[in-house]
């Protein structure tokens, strides 16, 4: 091999190295930015609802007509479209759970939207989802019966984008880098979209001190709507940092905090081990409200 060649291959190899060297500095750029692609970030789910028990041994089962909360509704669905891969998940009171789905069936994902238009319009065809089927409810029953209906909801896009919404005593709690958060109902009418404007960090309780969800049903006041009545709605993009999403109905919630939950499944990486683990644990503590739950966790 002569001189000349010899040069050749060196430059050669010099630009490889230069090349590789360029798209390992990018691959950690986007690393450091938290930016992961959706098929490098598998999306799995468990859920959990507990059985009814009658009351007393041989009461009659739970029935919106006698003011009483039937089991909740579970709902899972994958929409492919175009290129995108979309996951609804819901933990609902069945008083609202098929007009929320049906109305995102009908509004979104059957509406022959493309990619960019049905990202714009996911997050306020959520909300009004919730809006209408609460609406719908309204219809039939009397307001004092309505007022605790509750959902909790998300929204994966493409396993980069979150959207969430939860109403009433159902929640949405998010585990980012082990910290739990949820929807901040107090901000919602601000215009920005960072995450920190949309979820919080659970330090106060929705509830007044020394109540549960299970004393709703207790006094004259219990019948008018809270704060945490209200529907509140979030949008983040998913980053390395989120690990899992727990949405769950007042029987959670009102047995353990949602920090304490987090704590509770964030060592178990099945979702379905995780939502048996925490409905259970509401069980044994014994909750008095429905216990159903839904995690998803991102790998």
């Amino acid at each position: 091999m002569g001189f000349k060649d010899f040069q050749l291959k060196i430059a050669k190899t010099l630009r490889l190295r230069n090349f590789l060297a360029k798209e390992e500095g990018y691959k950690k750029r986007e690393t450091n930015n938290g930016k992961r692609l959706s098929w490098m970030m598998p999306i799995t789910h468990g859920y959990y609802v507990a059985e009814e028990k009658p009351l007393g041994g041989g009461a009659p089962p739970q029935t919106p007509q006698n003011n009483q909360v039937e089991c909740d509704k579970v709902v899972v669905q994958r929409e492919q479209v175009e290129e995108q891969e979309w996951w609804f998940y819901g933990v609902f009171d069945t008083r609202i759970g098929g007009g929320v789905t049906k109305y995102l069936q009908t509004h979104l994902f059957d509406d022959n939207l493309n990619e960019s238009q049905m990202k714009k319009r996911s997050k306020e065809t959520l909300k009004k989802a919730h809006l209408h089927a609460k609406a719908k409810v309204r219809e039939t029953e009397q307001l004092e019966k309505i007022w605790n209906m509750g959902s909790a909801s998300a929204i994966v896009i493409n396993g980069e984008k979150l959207i969430l919404a939860n109403m009433g005593e159902y929640k949405v709690v998010v585990c980012k880098d082990g910290e739990a958060f949820e929807i901040n109902r107090r901000q919602q009418h601000t215009t920005k979209s960072h995450w920190s404007h949309k979820l919080f960090p659970v330090v106060v309780k929705c509830l007044p001190k020394g109540r549960t969800a299970s004393d709703s049903g207790k006094g004259a006041a219990a019948n008018k709507p809270s704060k945490s009545s209200e529907l509140a709605v979030g949008s983040e993009r998913i980053d390395r940092d989120i690990e899992f999403v727990i949405l769950a109905s007042p029987g959670i919630w009102e047995v353990m905090k949602q920090q304490e939950a987090v704590n509770l499944i964030r060592h178990l990486e099945d979702p379905q081990e995780a939502a048996e683990c925490l409905a259970k644990e509401a069980l044994a503590r014994r909750s008095k409200s429905n216990v159903s739950c839904l995690i998803i966790r991102f790998e």
